[in-house]
Parts: structure tokens; C-alpha cells; sequence
């Protein structure tokens, strides 16, 4: 289980291409809490090698404060991935925060990159620990998400990958569109079934990308979906989906305000050796503390 205080805030996970300067630079600018720098679907196979230069330079010379500093790299079955890992970890280690890991099928997979982190830390003597998010994007990852959930301590996001995961699944691409005539979500059991390994495992879910940002209003509702099961945040394609993403992810100040108003009131009355106490014509006792417990999580990611 992922320390709590590892908990940081991931309300829009940007997505960036590591072989574009010009985005890059344009991501450390954006409002996003969380950047990751792409060295897989985003980067063409004769561009690989020369983005990882690109990302280190981005790392250790943009102003990235206020952001999670994270850089995807190419999936374990291809040639590029242990390389990816030690020439960022290399190069940028202190201006790195999780390495993201794609097509994750199996807590092993995990472990791999835990145990390559862990030998390059050893060898540079670094003694902050960099984290691991994971792309659950293939059937294997699905039917094994709750042993990649509790696959190592580094562990500190699982991100469902709908693109993937739906070919994957071999699902009709119809799908997608949104135009199949399938009744309801037919991701719904997916995020669900992540939502639910992650809070077991104390890590953060986050909700999958939305291809068409154009249709921000569609996008939006995506992102109460997300947060009405559980996710901690939504991933955004383009950057005219960081402002919504933002507004469904952080709680409103009054909301805010008044859990913690709640919860000061409960814990004077827990002293006075009560159970509950009224605020507001509502009672408040320990389940009511617990439900608001999230808001409040989410409030200090944010830092409110």
C-alpha cells in the first residue's frame, strides 16, 4: 500500500509528446497538476531515442512547479523500455516524480520496473524513491488489476486506458463513437473494477482519455462520471480539457469549508465521549465524518 503521503494531486493527467519541444514548453505553462512526458504512442519508432534527450533537457530546465512530473515510457514488450527508464532516471532523476508504465498485464510487470528503479537509485546513491503509475489497457491487466494494485509500494496511480483496452478486448469500435446503440457504458465495469483495486490499495484512480476535444460539454460529464465512482482524476488529450477537468476535480470552497466544519464538530463532541452531534439540522456521527473524508483528501491535493 502507497504511503499517504506519496497522495498527490492528479485532477488532469496531460498528456504531452516527449518529441515536441514546442509542447513540451507549452505543458510546463498549462494549469495541469499532473504532466506526463510520452515516450510511447505519442512518439514515432525513429523519434524514440531522441525524445528521451528531449524529455531530460524539458525536466531539468522548464519551471514545472505546482505539477506532477511524470514521463511514460514504451511498454515491456518492445526493445525501448529498460533503456527508457535508465536514461531518464539517469538524466532527470531530481526533477522526476513516477514513471508511468503502459500495458500493464500482471503484477510482475510492476515489480520490474520497481526493481529497475530501485538498482539505478542504488548506483546514483538517490534516496528519494520515484514512483510508479500504471496503464491497465489490456484484458490481461483487467483480469489482474488487483494483484497490480498491491504490486509494490511505489504504486501510485492506475489509469484506465479505454483506446487500448477496447482493442484489446476487441470491442466494436462503433463503441466509440458513441453511436452503436449499446445500452449505457460499456467501460462501466472496467472503472469500476479499478476504482475499486485502487482505493483498496490506498492509490489514486484515474479516468481514461476522451478522444474528441472538441465536445467539451460530453467531456465534462465524463469527468462527473469519473468522480461520482471514485476516480481521483481524468486524462486529457489536449489542453482545452484541462479547465474542465479541473472544475469537476476540485471541490468547491464551500463544500469544503463545511466538512471541515463537520469534522471539528464531531471530534469535540468524540472528546466529550458523544457519538454524534447536529450541525445544521443534519446529524454528523463517524459514518457521516468518513463519507467527507474524501472531499477534504481531494481539498488538500489541491492545495485548499
Amino acid at each position: 500500500m502507497t504511503d499517504m503521503q506519496q497522495r498527490r494531486s492528479r485532477r488532469v493527467q496531460l498528456a504531452v509528446p516527449g518529441s515536441s519541444e514546442k509542447m513540451l514548453s507549452k505543458a510546463a505553462q498549462s494549469d495541469a497538476d499532473h504532466v506526463f512526458l510520452d515516450l510511447e504512442d505519442a512518439v514515432a519508432p525513429k523519434e524514440k531515442v531522441a525524445a528521451r534527450d528531449k524529455i531530460v533537457n524539458a525536466l531539468n530546465t522548464l519551471d514545472w512547479t505546482g505539477k506532477v512530473r511524470c514521463v511514460r515510457i514504451n511498454d515491456l514488450g518492445t526493445q525501448w523500455a529498460y533503456e527508457d527508464v535508465i536514461a531518464i532516471m539517469e538524466g532527470a532523476h531530481r526533477n522526476l516524480d513516477t514513471i508511468m508504465l503502459p500495458k500493464a498485464r500482471s503484477a510482475s510487470d510492476v515489480q520490474f520496473v520497481a526493481t529497475l528503479l530501485h538498482q539505478i537509485e542504488l548506483k546514483l546513491g538517490v534516496e528519494r524513491k520515484i514512483g510508479i503509475e500504471v496503464l491497465i489497457e489490456e484484458v490481461e491487466g483487467m483480469m489482474n488489476v488487483e494483484e497490480i494494485a498491491f504490486s509494490t509500494p511505489r504504486l501510485e496511480a492506475m489509469i484506465f486506458g479505454v483506446g487500448d483496452y477496447s482493442a484489446s478486448q476487441g470491442i466494436d469500435p462503433a463503441i466509440l463513437s458513441g453511436t452503436s446503440g449499446y445500452p449505457g457504458d460499456p467501460w462501466h465495469y472496467g472503472r469500476w473494477k479499478i476504482a475499486i483495486a485502487a482505493r483498496a490499495a490506498g492509490v489514486d484512480a484515474i479516468d481514461g482519455p476522451f478522444p474528441d476535444f472538441r465536445n467539451i460539454e460530453l467531456f465534462e460529464t465524463q469527468c462527473r462520471e469519473g468522480l461520482q465512482l471514485g476516480f481521483s482524476g481524468k486524462w486529457a488529450i489536449h489542453p482545452a480539457q484541462i479547465a474542465p477537468a479541473l472544475r469537476v476535480y476540485t471541490p468547491d470552497q464551500k463544500t469544503v469549508d463545511r466538512a471541515r466544519r463537520m469534522v471539528k464538530l464531531y471530534e469535540e463532541a468524540y472528546e466529550q465521549g458523544l457519538g454524534a452531534v447536529s450541525m445544521d439540522g443534519e446529524m454528523v456521527d463517524a459514518a457521516t465524518v468518513r463519507m467527507v473524508q474524501e472531499i477534504l483528501r481531494r481539498a488538500d491535493a489541491a492545495g485548499m
